[in-house]
C-alpha cells in the first residue's frame, strides 16, 4: 500500500498536473485553422489570454496582428501581438480602453481575413463597454452586485452579456464578414463556450428576460438606469441564426474536465486510487465545504465509499455570497469550511486552488489544509468560525503560513480540490 510521506508536495504535484493539461501551447498547436487569403487578426481576453496569444504566435505561420487583454500583472511578452492590462475582478478605465480597441481592430475586415479569439476565464470584468445611457461606474456597480450575490457564474455572465456592447457574441458580429475562430479556455461548469467570458465572439439563447429574471432571484440591488436598459429591446444580444455567426467556429482547447483526468492519472502513478467526483460542482462554498469535510470523513474512518488511501478530486466553480468585511476567495473560503469539517480526524490533507493561480483578489491561488488547522488556529487565539463567518478566511490560512501561492499560470480552469485521505 503506497504511502504519501510529504501530503502538501504530493497535493502541489497533482495541482501542476491539472495545470500543464491546460497548457495553451500544447492545445493550441492541435487546433490551428487554414491560414486566410487575408489578414490574421487576433483578439483575446482572460485571465490566460497573454500566453494564449504568446502560443498561437509562435505555432501561427504567417503574419498576423492584434491585441489582447489581461489581468495586471499577467502579461507576458508578445512580439506582434499587444498585450494589454486592466482590473479584475472589478473593471476599470483601462478595461474600457482595451474594449474599444479589441473592437477596432475587428473593424473594417473583409470576407478573405481571418479572426482569432483567445478567450478564457477572466474576460467578463477585463471586457467593460457599457451601451448607450450607461457608464463605466454603471457596468462596476452591476459587477460588484454580481460577486457578492453568491449567484452561479453562468448566471452572473448571463446578466452581464446583456449589458454591454461587445459580450454575448458583439465583438464577433462587429468582425463580419470575416471568419471568426474562438479558441476556448473553460472555466464554466459544463462548459458552455459562449458564456465563458461572457462570450465576446459567440452567442447564446439567453435575452435580457432572462437577465432580469436573474437579477430578481439573486435580489440584485443594481442602478436604475442599468435595469430601465434591460427593459428594452436594445439590451437582446445577438442570436446564434444570425447570418454573420454562420461560418464561424468554436473550438474548446481547455477544460476541468481534461485537466481532473490528468491529475488522477498523477494520483495513479503512485499506486493511489483516484476519484473525481464532478468537474462542474457549484453552489456555496462553504457549503460544498462540509460535504466535501462529510466524505473525507466517511472514508478516513471507515472506508466508504471509497477505500483508503485515496484521492478524491473535484472542480467546478463555488461562489461566496458576502456576509462579512474580511479577506479571501472561494477556494480559501471551502478550505476554512472543510477545516471545520475534519478537524481532529487523523489521515485527511486537501488543497484547493483557482488554477489561474490567483484566489479572489488577494495574492494566493488558494491554501492547504488538514486534521490539525482548527487545533493551529485556536494555538494561535483564532476563532475558525467566527473568521468564516467574516469571510476572512485568508486571515485564517495567513496565520498559519498554509496559503497556496504559484503565482498567474497562464490558464484558467476553475477550481481545483484535492483530498487525500490515508
Amino acid at each position: 500500500m503506497a504511502v504519501i510521506a510529504e501530503p502538501r508536495a504530493f497535493l502541489e504535484t497533482l495541482f501542476n498536473s491539472a495545470v500543464a493539461a491546460a497548457d495553451p501551447a500544447r492545445a493550441i498547436a492541435s487546433n490551428l485553422p487554414e491560414k486566410p487569403k487575408g489578414r490574421t487578426v487576433v483578439v483575446g481576453a482572460g485571465k490566460g489570454a497573454a500566453q494564449m496569444a504568446r502560443a498561437f504566435e509562435k505555432l501561427w505561420p504567417g503574419p498576423l496582428s492584434g491585441a489582447v487583454v489581461t489581468r495586471y500583472s499577467f502579461g507576458v511578452r508578445c512580439e506582434r501581438i499587444e498585450v494589454l492590462e486592466a482590473s479584475h475582478p472589478l473593471p476599470d478605465e483601462s478595461g474600457l480602453r482595451a474594449s474599444r480597441r479589441l473592437l477596432a481592430e475587428v473593424s473594417g475586415l473583409t470576407a478573405d481575413d481571418l479572426v482569432i479569439a483567445l478567450i478564457c476565464g477572466g474576460g467578463s470584468a477585463l471586457l467593460p463597454a457599457p451601451p448607450p445611457g450607461l457608464l463605466l461606474d454603471d457596468e462596476i456597480a452591476v459587477n460588484r452586485a454580481l460577486l457578492a450575490s453568491g449567484a452561479p457564474i453562468r448566471a452572473m455572465n448571463a446578466v452581464r452579456k446583456h449589458v454591454s456592447t461587445i459580450k454575448g457574441g458583439r465583438l464577433a458580429a462587429a468582425a463580419h464578414p470575416a471568419k471568426v475562430v474562438s479558441f476556448i479556455v473553460s472555466d464554466i461548469p459544463g462548459d458552455d463556450p459562449a458564456l465563458v467570458a461572457s462570450g465576446p465572439t459567440i452567442a447564446d439563447t439567453m435575452n435580457r428576460e432572462d437577465a432580469l429574471k436573474i437579477i430578481e432571484r439573486y435580489r440584485l440591488t443594481l442602478p436604475e438606469n442599468v435595469v430601465q436598459w434591460l427593459e428594452t429591446d436594445a439590451a437582446n444580444a445577438p442570436k446564434p441564426s444570425d447570418p454573420r455567426f454562420a461560418q464561424n467556429e468554436v473550438r474548446l482547447i481547455a477544460s476541468a474536465r481534461v485537466s481532473l483526468e490528468a491529475a488522477a492519472a498523477k494520483v495513479r502513478q503512485a499506486g493511489i486510487e483516484a476519484i473525481i467526483l464532478s468537474d462542474a460542482i457549484e453552489g456555496e462554498a462553504r457549503d460544498v465545504g462540509l460535504v466535501h469535510a462529510a466524505i473525507a470523513r466517511e472514508v478516513a474512518m471507515h472506508s466508504r465509499p471509497f477505500k483508503k488511501p485515496v484521492v478524491v478530486l473535484s472542480g467546478g466553480e463555488t461562489t461566496v455570497t458576502v456576509r462579512g468585511q474580511g479577506r479571501g476567495g472561494r477556494n480559501s473560503e471551502f478550505l476554512l469550511s472543510l477545516a471545520l469539517g475534519i478537524d481532529g480526524v487523523g489521515g485527511i490533507s486537501a488543497l484547493a486552488a483557482d488554477t489561474d493561480g490567483i484566489d479572489g483578489s488577494e495574492d494566493n491561488a488558494g491554501a492547504f489544509a488538514d486534521e490539525t488547522t482548527i487545533a493551529r488556529l485556536l494555538q494561535r487565539r483564532l476563532d475558525a468560525a467566527r473568521l468564516l463567518e467574516r469571510n476572512d478566511s485568508w486571515a485564517a490560512f495567513d496565520a498559519l503560513g498554509d496559503l497556496f501561492k504559484p503565482g498567474p499560470t497562464g490558464t484558467n480552469v476553475n477550481d481545483f480540490r484535492a483530498m487525500l485521505i490515508q
